[in-house]
């Protein structure tokens, strides 16, 4: 079944002002931070990003630093460069600092234990942002990566209908939540149609040059390839300009986030098919209202879904913009 024009309700802060002691982790309910803050100051947060080699992470900090300051408040941001070790000395870097809270978009859900550890000790409460943590936060913003990659395999699938065939999946970095969420997503899809197979090629850790790189491989393997799909819309527009060189316009391509780009290639041609929106700056804004929220006491979902939708050729039109990803707002 197709799911164009389904959108996801986005989650909302709730601003109760009931006390629970503890904290909670994605699918709890909800919480609320203890220590908060005195009436009518102004937090100062800290914002741990796992990288800036993606526009969208560069998007979403954009996002949060513009929204913390049309609130009056101090968001101090530090980039962890894909370095689960330097995202722990960074944390402790950001707590030295004084910060009343933290945002972090874990680089390794695992690994920041350190970091994690280090703000219990300051009392400094955690929101994570894009990807989740098993304990540990108030709460976790961000979206369903699972129903984003479904929504995009279930496009692919009806893409290819009777004639089914190859498909080549560029993966986004080994050992993360959204890569296993989005790749788990599409097979729910994919591997319902068994007239479907799948090759998994290599992680190109949603860098567009690595996966220019990955897709040149991939294609003289598998001259017989139908579709592929990618992780992010970065990868799978480095896919399509190898796909192009090589006069292979045959070959249909799917992404994950509405980055523009795809948008306007899915509105202006026939190759690239479909994405699903994963508007980064609506997710950095509900990161930082979230995090105001536990600073202040109040009580917060434990999960803030962002919503998604899918994207392809009956609506990509309207949701051309000028911004560097389609909007949640427009859809």
């Amino acid at each position: 079944m197709k799911l164009a024009t389904t959108m996801k309700s986005a989650g909302l802060v709730a601003l109760a002002t009931v006390v629970i002691a503890g904290c909670s982790t994605p699918g709890d309910g909800s919480s609320t931070a203890t220590n908060s803050l005195p009436e009518g100051a102004k937090a100062k947060i800290g914002f741990s990003q796992a990288t800036q080699q993606s526009p969208f992470y560069v998007s979403l900090t954009d996002a949060a630093t513009a929204e913390a300051q049309a609130q009056g408040n101090e968001l101090l941001n530090v980039d962890a460069n894909g370095d689960v070790t330097k995202q722990n000395n960074d944390v402790q870097d950001l707590i030295t600092r004084g910060i009343n809270v933290l945002i972090i978009n874990p680089v390794d859900p695992k690994g920041i234990a350190p970091a994690l550890a280090a703000a219990e000790a300051a009392g400094v409460k955690v929101v994570t942002v894009d990807r989740p943590i098993d304990s540990g936060a108030e709460s976790f913003v961000g979206r369903d990566n699972k129903a984003m990659g479904q929504l995009v395999g279930e496009a692919m699938v009806e893409t290819l209908g009777q004639a089914g065939g190859k498909v080549i999946e560029i993966q986004g970095d080994a050992g993360g939540t959204v890569a296993k969420d989005r790749s788990d997503g599409f097979h729910a899809a994919a591997d319902a149609a068994s007239n479907i197979t799948i090759v998994e090629g290599p992680y190109a850790n949603y860098i567009r040059s690595e996966a220019v790189t990955a897709m040149q491989d991939l294609l003289q393997a598998n001259p017989d390839v139908k579709a592929v799909y990618a992780h992010n819309d970065d990868m799978a527009l480095g896919a399509l300009q190898v796909l192009q060189e090589n006069n292979r316009t045959d070959v249909k391509v799917f992404g994950v986030d509405g980055l523009m780009e795809a948008v306007k290639a899915i509105a202006d041609g026939d190759q690239y098919v479909a994405t699903a929106s994963n508007d980064p700056g609506s997710e950095g804004q509900k990161a930082v209202q979230t995090a105001i929220a536990v600073a202040n006491g109040d009580s917060v979902e434990s999960f803030v879904d962002a919503g998604t939708a899918l994207v392809d050729k009956s609506n990509a039109e309207s949701l051309v913009g000028d911004t560097t990803f389609a909007e949640s707002s427009a859809q």
